[in-house]
């Protein structure tokens, strides 16, 4: 029982490190300012590939609950991580995003009947001071549009977390539909507003090509998928503390791609995060003998259709997905 549950944690926190390359691969590959556009790239193509794995749609309820899901965790959460990512140092919108933890606490409290703990507390704050650290010295001028969708961003994320926990997934429906059904519907709300706002897409060559190929298939159908997967089997506080692993992750790619310096105090910032997000896993580690949480006895099976826990990121945080410096170009 215990491997197993590491293994899930292992599993899900690929998504978060897949998401820290978000802001990288955004700066550095992709045509300038058209967040709307990204987003879109990212999401409908990912999720049509994944419904076409699945083979499963929506039934009655769910048609809503899965356009509100998609609204939360991709249709508003993906324009506004890469709108922040374009207006702000990666390294500032990777301290916003890094609340995500303490949003999830305090909504899982409301919608899920999880009494907050000042261990979750304590550990969130912990998280987010450690990755401050880390992108301290990518921090800029401040942008105010790019700071209020670096917040809205997270509270979108970590609310789309919570409520997919809370409505689980309907009887037979895997992971891999739910996510389809995600990426599909918030793809689809992203485009009459990608080209109003943005016009006709725009030119694309060979390293944009290949940067949106990354970042729909392995960047978001796989990385969404182990999220979503890890959302069914874990807390919602255990996933998003999984979420300071992607601007830690965008600090070490800065370092190992782009020539990037860490400093002792960036190293030790690195520490307390990782440390706080090993900490928010071994938080939840249920006692032998112990009585399953209600709202796991309301999912049902052993690995439930559940309640729900969002990576910039793009990370939410970031990367939800992240937070590559755009002083560094990551």
């Amino acid at each position: 029982m215990a491997a197993n549950r590491a293994t899930v944690i292992a599993l899900t926190a690929l998504a978060p490190v897949s998401w820290g390359t978000t802001y990288a691969v955004t700066t550095e590959f992709l045509p300038p300012d058209r967040p709307l556009f990204t987003g879109l790239v990212r999401a409908l193509p990912a999720g049509l590939l994944l419904l076409a794995l699945a083979r499963v749609l929506p039934r009655g309820a769910w048609w809503g609950k899965a356009t509100v899901l998609g609204a939360l965790n991709i249709g508003a959460f993906f324009p506004l991580l890469f709108l922040s990512a374009y207006r702000l140092p990666g390294g500032m919108a990777a301290v916003v995003g890094s609340v995500g933890p303490l949003c999830v606490v305090g909504l899982s409290a409301l919608l899920l009947g999880q009494r907050p703990t000042a261990r979750n507390v304590v550990t969130g704050a912990a998280a987010a001071g450690g990755v401050s650290l880390v992108v301290l010295k990518a921090a800029g001028a401040l942008d105010p549009l790019g700071v209020s969708a670096a917040l809205a961003s997270t509270a979108a994320m970590s609310a789309g977390t919570v409520l997919t926990k809370r409505w689980g997934r309907p009887e037979g429906v895997g992971p891999l539909a739910l996510t389809g059904w995600q990426l599909t519907a918030g793809g689809l709300l992203i485009a009459p507003v990608a080209l109003l706002v943005e016009g006709a897409p725009p030119a694309v060559d060979a390293p944009a090509l290949g940067g949106y190929l990354y970042l729909a298939v392995a960047n978001t159908a796989l990385a969404y998928w182990l999220w979503f997967r890890g959302i069914g089997r874990l807390t919602a506080t255990q996933v998003t503390f999984l979420g300071p692993l992607s601007p830690l992750t965008a600090a070490v790619v800065g370092w190992a791609a782009l020539g990037e310096a860490l400093a002792p105090l960036q190293l030790a910032g690195m520490a307390l995060a990782f440390g706080a997000t090993v900490v928010g896993q071994a938080a939840h580690r249920p006692r032998a003998g112990a009585a399953a949480p209600a709202s796991a006895v309301a999912q049902g099976p052993a690995v439930p259709p559940q309640p729900r826990s969002r990576d910039r990121s793009m990370s939410a945080t970031v990367a939800r997905g992240s937070s590559t410096s755009r002083t560094r170009r990551s």
